[in-house]
Formats: structure tokens, C-alpha cells, sequence
């Protein structure tokens, strides 16, 4: 169910340094320095340049026949290029010409002046020009210029454009094997554990799940072994599917199962194929499978396979729907492997229902294995895994643990166990004791206590009837759940009381049990009508409750005499649009589940209006301690007639609670089943 105690939580693995993400503030301070140099170049023509007049330039340059050449920039700017010889002129000096350059170097201009019109400038001077000779007559020649930074402006938005767009494509696709890059988006984004890793998960390292180590062990051997079993002509199964509840360990099982046998591990969650692009889901599953052949033998795990599998055609909403090609590749991909090749296909899911039929046939995932909730002895197996971590008392028992806690998975009892630290971290203890554990698992499942909530008198009032009656009940019902604890004090959002069952683990669940929890279930707006003659909106969660029941009787069931042995449940899966039953049957079970929730709120009136002195007793107790337990109930009602398991703790945590506005319960399978 979960790991063995760490040894070091950071022995043995790499430290993983975060990559700082790209900081746009340099965008904005590169396109400040562009701005900045853009207005210096574009007022510091003079410093860079010999910066002369119009008339300085036709009175001392031009009627002198100093001038080489003219160019004329973007129609406004003359640059003004002189004679070898006439550089050397001292009327020149003040322009600190450069006489060094030849003419074989690539001149700058020795002189620039601006004029408000080329076409002005050019008539004016080819007027004077008509007394000039041939060879002293000027050469004009006109450019369109941009400078660097004119041409960086133009085009910045476009550059800054595209910076962007390469980041974000860069961080797209990231992770997995092969991402990083938009060209890898067809990539596998499955993890590999490489089986040389000093981390090694195996079975040793997982608590509990000993029925579903058993069946996967025939995998495990294979992988070691496979001669074994190819010698005789025998296949072995090419997929396993694991399903269970949620935090009942199957990807722990599947990791224990690479690194019990040994090979590489690949790892992928079943939302990693699916991207909006077409083609994208069925690419990477072609890529996995294409580097598991090459890793052979190895496990390719998929968590979460509903994401992609879940039965075609159902979702008639889009014309094209790229999980469900995904779900094709990945069909085609398991029969194009022959079972000789050591890749073994394992998944996990909490709803097999929902699942394709052509996921499950021969050939594909042969195998279903169950990975349920933890039973007694499992329970205690992995509280011993999670209390090795922790500084207990000498009065905690992983046995004890065990017992008050039936329906809990794997990751309840770890975080109960975390809880549990904390609590007692936060009250300064040497130690974590029971009352800590205790603590933990009324905080962990009702929310945290709220002593100091304002709760009106006449509403404290009701709500101490109210589970008084919740309480009574169960201690008159010979199969209602063992009650441990009645409390008045609100927890959580919306919980302003609850009474504290312990259900007995079990699978198969009578009639008269559901009724008698049922009627249990009622025990509260029924005191409230014998008290107060008038109901309140607090019984909301006991009213669902019951409805869920009674549902379950009549439509999956076939409890029900009017509606016979008939269930419905699976008919209503393979088809959520349309009931499986005509509209007199729907009239029917209607009319059945309102009777039989009626039934039993009449029998916790009648149960409530006979023993009504204890009600009045237990309420009045309620609220002057606001917290009873079970032997304050021995005391008050007398000894519980009916047999039950013997259970001896002073403060029991909450697993089946009866709620004021809410309703919290532990849950064994076969109350699973009924709701």
C-alpha cells in the first residue's frame, strides 16, 4: 500500500534545480536602450560628421571646384565628398579633415549640411554650374538610407514577436522523453526508471495487498525468466489492469513490480497522450511503444487509462475525436507485439466500468486484478510501514490503529499518521499519543473542530435533539453500526454535529441491515418532529443518504417486491442518455423509494415517541458536555442488547457519522455497494 520507512529522504536521489523561467524585463529594457539610442544617433548628425552650411558649401566648396561628388540621403541630407587635393587646403582645417585616407580607403563624407528640398538644391546649383567647364561640373547622386536602429524600430515588433513565440515554444512539450521542443511533440512523455536506479521499489517496500502480489508474481517471474515459459509454447498475459478506489496503492504495486523483477520501467499518466492537435495522442503512443521494444523486457505503466479509454462512440457531441484515435493506436500497438518479447502492459483505474470492451478481451489486458481496500491485518501492516517514522507513546498500537479505522485505504492511514504528528507537534509533546491519532481522524474526515463557533440557543438546542435521535436509534437497532461517539461540537464547513459509528467490515449486506441504517439515518428529523413538532433544513444530508439507499434497493438490488429481481445498474452505464426501463416502471420505482423512506421515518418516529424519556435525557447531557461517549451512553440508555464486536477504547475517531448539515462516512465494501 505505501513505502517502508525512508531512509533518507534525500539519500539517493539527485537535487532537482529548478530552471528559472525567461525574464521579460529584458524585453523592455533592450526595446529602453533602442529608444535611447535611436534619439542620441538621430540628434548627433553633428558630432559624428563635418556639419556645414548650404552657402558655405556652393561660396567656398563648389564655385572652388573643390567638390568630388554630392550625395543626396532620403531627399534632405547632402553629404558632401572633396578632392584628393583639396583636403589638403589649409582653408579646410577647421573641418579637421582626415588627410591619412587614399583613395583606395572607403571615404566618409568630410562635410554634411541639410537642405529643405533635393530638387531646389539641385536646379540652384546646376545654374551656376552653367558657366563651370565639363570636367568641373558635379556628380549628384541620390540613396534612401535607413540606419540600423530606424531599421530595428520598423522591425521590433515582429523581432520581439518572434523571441516570444520561440520561448513559449521552447517550454512547450516539456518533460517526458523527448520534450522540450515543439518537434518533439509527438514524442513520448513517459518516465524511465532506469533498473539500475539504487531506489528500487519492490515487494518488500509495499504493506498489505497480498492477494494482489500473488497474481502479479506469475508476471514478475516471467520477466525474470522467460524461458521458462517460452519453452513450453505458453504466452504470457501481455496486459494487467489494475483497479481499485483511489489510494489503495496500484501504482505502488506496479513500481514494485519493475523493481522486483528488474527491468526498466516506463511510466505515463493516461492525460499525457491527449493534446488538441490531431495525431499528437496516437504519435506518442506509437513512440512509447517503440522505446519499450527497444528497452525489452520492460513494463510500460499507464495511470489513470480512463483518460483515454473509455468506451468509443459514446461521445457523439464531436466529429472528431482525438482521444478516441488515440485509444485506436493504442489498441493496434498491443496486438502488434508478440507475448515472447518481455513488454508487459500494466494499468491502473478506479472506474473499469467506463472503460472500452476492446481494452479488456484476450490479447489485450487479460488480466484484472483487484486491488481493494486493506483488511484488517493489512491495515495494521501499514500502519507498522508509517508509525516507524514517528515518535509514539508506549499506549499506541498499530492494532488498535488498525481496528478504529475499516474502509480506510493506504493514503488515508498515511495522512492520518502525518495528521497525527502534527497535532502533537502543535500541543509540544515529547511524544505522538492516542488522543493525537484520535484527533487526527475526526480532523481528517468531519474537518477541523470549531469550539468557538456562535450557535444560537434554540438552535444548539435542535441540533442536540437532533443527534440524540441519530444516537438513539442506533443504540435501539439490533444491526445498525456500534455507536462510539454523539457529539454537538460544529466541524468542518457545514458539520454542526454528527453521532460516530464503527461499521463492521463485511461484503454482503442484508435487507434488514439497509433498513435498519436507514431508519438509523432518519433517527435525527424524526426526533426533531416528536420534540418540536416541526422540521428543520439540517437533515439534508440524511435525506440524500436515504435516497441513495433506498435507490440502491429497488434499481440495483432487486430488493423491492413491486419491482422484483431486476437491476438496472449496469444497463444504465452502457447507456447514460436513456433509462433502461419504460415510464410506468419509473413511475413504480419512484413510488417504492418513497415508501420505503417513509416507512422507516415512521418507524423512528414510533421508536423515538416510545423511548422519548431517554431523548429528553440524552439531549439534556448532550448539552451540558457537548461530547458523549460510548460508555456515557452505557450509563445513561443502559447496556447495548444486541451482540457486537468488543471494543474497548475510551475515545473512538469518527468512521461512520451522522451529521448536522452534512454527512461524512467510512465505508466498508458493502456499503460501497449500497451507496
Amino acid at each position: 500500500m505505501e513505502n517502508k520507512k525512508d531512509k533518507d529522504s534525500n539519500k539517493g536521489k539527485k537535487n532537482i534545480i529548478k530552471k528559472p523561467g525567461f525574464n521579460f524585463t529584458w524585453i523592455y529594457g533592450i526595446v529602453g536602450v533602442l529608444l535611447l539610442l535611436y534619439f542620441f544617433m538621430d540628434n548627433s548628425i553633428g558630432e559624428n560628421h563635418k556639419l556645414i552650411s548650404q552657402n558655405y558649401f556652393i561660396e567656398t566648396m563648389f564655385k572652388a571646384h573643390d567638390v568630388d561628388r554630392v550625395l543626396i540621403v532620403n531627399d534632405k541630407d547632402v553629404e558632401v565628398y572633396l578632392k584628393e587635393d583639396a583636403r589638403k587646403n589649409e582653408k579646410y582645417k577647421d573641418l579637421k579633415l582626415d588627410t591619412s585616407k587614399s583613395k583606395f580607403t572607403p571615404k566618409t563624407p568630410d562635410a554634411v549640411f541639410t537642405v529643405a528640398s533635393a530638387e531646389s538644391f539641385i536646379e540652384k546649383v546646376s545654374d551656376i554650374e552653367k558657366d563651370f567647364s565639363t570636367e568641373n561640373k558635379l556628380d549628384f547622386q541620390t540613396v534612401t538610407r535607413e540606419s540600423i536602429f530606424q531599421m530595428l524600430f520598423i522591425y521590433a515588433p515582429f523581432i520581439l514577436i518572434g523571441v516570444f513565440l520561440f520561448f513559449m515554444l521552447k517550454r512547450s512539450g516539456g518533460g517526458g522523453m523527448g520534450g522540450g521542443q515543439i518537434f518533439n511533440i509527438g514524442k513520448s512523455k513517459a518516465q524511465l526508471f532506469d533498473k539500475n536506479a539504487k531506489s528500487q521499489t519492490t515487494f518488500a517496500d509495499v504493506a498489505g495487498l497480498d492477494g494482489a502480489k500473488e497474481e502479479v508474481m506469475e508476471i514478475v517471474d516471467f520477466l525474470k525468466k522467460p524461458d521458462k515459459y517460452t519453452k513450453l509454447g505458453g504466452k504470457i498475459p501481455k496486459g494487467a489492469l489494475l483497479i481499485g478506489p483511489p489510494g489503495t496503492g496500484k501504482t505502488l504495486l506496479a513500481k514494485a513490480m519493475a523493481g522486483e523483477a528488474k527491468v526498466p520501467f516506463f511510466s505515463i499518466s493516461g492525460s499525457d497522450f491527449v493534446e488538441m492537435f490531431v495525431g499528437v495522442g496516437a504519435s506518442r503512443v506509437r513512440d512509447l511503444f517503440k522505446q519499450a521494444r527497444e528497452k525489452a523486457p520492460c513494463i510500460i505503466f499507464i495511470d489513470e487509462i480512463d483518460a483515454i479509454g473509455r468506451a468509443r462512440g459514446k461521445n457523439n457531441m464531436q466529429s472528431n475525436d482525438e482521444r478516441e484515435n488515440t485509444l485506436n493506436q493504442l489498441l493496434v500497438e498491443m496486438d502488434g507485439f508478440s507475448g515472447d518479447k518481455g513488454v508487459i502492459m500494466l494499468a491502473a483505474t478506479n472506474r473499469p466500468d467506463v472503460l472500452d470492451k476492446a481494452l479488456l478481451r484476450p490479447g489485450r489486458f487479460d488480466r484484472q486484478i483487484s486491488v481493494d481496500r486493506p483488511d484488517l491485518k493489512e491495515r495494521e501492516a501499514i500502519f507498522k510501514v508509517h508509525l516507524k517514522n514517528i515518535k509514539l507513546s508506549t499506549e499506541i498500537s498499530a492494532e488498535k490503529l488498525a481496528v478504529q479505522t475499516p474502509g480506510f485505504v493506504g493514503a488515508d492511514i498515511a495522512n492520518i499518521c502525518n495528521e497525527a504528528a502534527l497535532v502533537a507537534a502543535r500541543k509540544n509533546k515529547a511524544s505522538v499519543e492516542m488522543d493525537d491519532f484520535n484527533e487526527a481522524i475526526d480532523r481528517t474526515i468531519g474537518g477541523l473542530e470549531k469550539k468557538n463557533k456562535v450557535i444560537l440557543p434554540e438552535e444548539k438546542k435542535i441540533i442536540a435533539y437532533h443527534e440524540a435521535g441519530h444516537a438513539l436509534c442506533g443504540w435501539f437497532l439490533e444491526n445498525a453500526h456500534p455507536l462510539v461517539k454523539v457529539t454537538i461540537v460544529p466541524r468542518g464547513v457545514a458539520a454542526l454535529g454528527y453521532a460516530q459509528y464503527l461499521p463492521k467490515e463485511k461484503y454482503l449486506t442484508r435487507t434488514e441491515e439497509i433498513l435498519d441504517m436507514m431508519c438509523m439515518t432518519m433517527g435525527g428529523r424524526a426526533a426533531e418532529r416528536v420534540i418540536f413538532d416541526a422540521i428543520s433544513t439540517g437533515a439534508q444530508s440524511d435525506l440524500d443518504t436515504a435516497t441513495k439507499q433506498a435507490y440502491s434497493m429497488v434499481v440495483v438490488y432487486g430488493m423491492s417486491e413491486k419491482v422484483g429481481n431486476l437491476s438496472y445498474y449496469n444497463m444504465m452505464q452502457d447507456n447514460a442518455f436513456a433509462k433502461p426501463y419504460s415510464d410506468e416502471t419509473a413511475r413504480i420505482i419512484d413510488m417504492e423509494i418513497k415508501d420505503i423512506v417513509d416507512g422507516q421515518y415512521k418507524r423512528a418516529i414510533d421508536l423515538l415517541t416510545e423511548k422519548e424519556e431517554q431523548l429528553h435525557l440524552l439531549a439534556k447531557t448532550l448539552l451540558e458536555k457537548e461530547v458523549l461517549f460510548k460508555d456515557d451512553l452505557t450509563r445513561l440508555l443502559g447496556p447495548r442488547k444486541f451482540p457486537e464486536d468488543k471494543i474497548d477504547f475510551t475515545k473512538e475517531p469518527e468512521i461512520d457519522i451522522e451529521i448536522e448539515g452534512d454527512v461524512i462516512e467510512g465505508t466498508t465494501e458493502g456499503e460501497d455497494k449500497i451507496a
